[in-house]
């Protein structure tokens, strides 16, 4: 094997190797991403242990928490598989090092004895002077010095292969002792996964025995729904309806900076930051199937965000309050224009802005409130004129 051939197999090797541990970073960087997406979601837990009844909460929160941990175990099934590719492809390449290496020796074996024939200086002259011409001689001497300096580069090359293979091993012992780290990891998950499944199914059982309740939970929420659909109609109404300019007596819908506005916040769909610091989502948008109750849909026009106590609601992006309004007495909402599109950040026991203020992105508008159970929810809508959008596409992905 030349030493261009062996530089190429190892660069090739390298590059696939930088290829996967890129990879493997990923796999790590999500699985620490998802463990405190559950650290998170038990904390939310801890925080409804105050109240002794099962909740739909509870439930929601659980079911959060089980497709965390499924997550997480597809990711660490992901990691595993690709160290058991590393760990093949190291195997592989230690054993074409081994190859190669008893081929350099075997090599370095066969010049060595041509070269020992002449190592003396008394048999190095015999060599030469017994040429046939001063031509050969001059033959004879470069072939010598070729030998010699072939000898030094197989030494080179030999000691630098020994050199790889040896870092290769530690790589390989390396791989396995993680693999067998991995693979405890992941029992681990699927056991509290199992745990999860089971507590999920108690939970459910429980909450199916209380039809009656729930129902009534489902109609004071559509009742509650309702009101601030009408609200939020009645405002962006209000809003978007055409205006006269008092100087030109030209009407307008939008200003020259609205419109501005309008085009930066649509630039920035799937880029808006959440309205909370932290949170998981308990309910997307459009309608869904009820979580106990058979044969029983709702509907929502946003999403819900669960966070811990005390958190606030920030804006989503910069923009002016125009409506601050009475849901009921523990739900206040805060609806921000941007241009021709609104926000709405519901379920606020207290607000920090008045009407007709200017707030920029991440800006805290209030504190979203804690129900007895010790549930903290906030309810975000984005609307583009009388037109309902899923927040889901706006907001950044978690």
């Amino acid at each position: 094997m030349t030493f261009r051939l062996y530089i190429l197999i190892l660069f090739v090797f390298s590059s696939v190797a930088v290829l996967s541990q890129t990879d493997q970073a990923q796999l790590e960087a999500k699985r620490k991403k998802l463990k405190n997406e559950i650290a998170y979601t038990n904390k939310l837990l801890d925080e409804t242990k105050s109240d002794k009844n099962i909740t739909v909460n509870k439930l929601l929160l659980i079911n959060v928490k089980v497709n965390q941990r499924t997550d997480l175990i597809a990711t660490l099934k992901a990691e595993l598989y690709h160290l058991n590719d590393k760990i093949s492809k190291t195997e592989i390449t230690i054993a074409k090092l081994d190859k190669d290496l008893t081929e350099l020796k075997n090599k370095y074996a066969e010049i060595a004895w041509h070269a020992f024939k002449y190592k003396t200086s008394y048999n190095k002259l015999i060599f030469l002077f017994s040429a046939a011409d001063i031509n050969q001689a001059y033959q004879r001497m470069r072939y010598l010095d070729q030998v010699s300096s072939y000898i030094r580069a197989e030494s080179e090359i030999i000691k630098k292969a020994e050199q790889d293979k040896n870092a290769f091993l530690d790589q390989l012992n390396l791989e396995r002792s993680k693999k067998k780290e991995l693979l405890g990891v992941e029992q681990v998950e699927v056991r509290a996964l199992e745990l999860e499944q089971d507590q999920k199914k108690r939970i459910k059982a429980n909450l199916q025995s209380r039809e009656n309740q729930l129902r009534k939970s489902i109609r004071d929420k559509e009742k509650q729904t309702k009101n601030l659909d009408r609200q939020i109609q009645k405002i962006i109404l209000a809003e978007t309806a055409p205006k006269k300019d008092l100087n030109t007596g030209k009407t307008y819908e939008l200003t020259p900076s609205e419109k501005k506005l309008t085009s930066s916040f649509a630039l920035n769909k799937g880029k808006l930051p959440w309205p909370t610091e932290r949170g998981v989502i308990s309910e997307t948008f459009g309608v869904h199937k009820h979580p106990v109750l058979k044969k029983v849909k709702t509907k929502n026009n946003g999403i819900n965000i669960l966070t811990s106590k005390n958190s606030e609601a920030r804006t989503v992006f910069n923009g002016k309050v125009v409506s601050i309004t009475k849901i009921s007495n523990t739900n206040l909402a805060v609806i921000v224009k941007h241009g021709e599109y609104f926000t709405v950040y519901s379920n606020l026991d207290k607000v920090f802005v008045s009407k007709g203020d200017e707030v920029g992105t991440k800006e805290i508008i209030g504190r979203i409130h804690t129900n007895l159970k010790g549930k903290t929810e906030l309810h975000f809508e984005i609307w583009r004129g009388s037109s309902k959008q899923n927040p889901s596409y706006w907001v950044l992905k978690k």
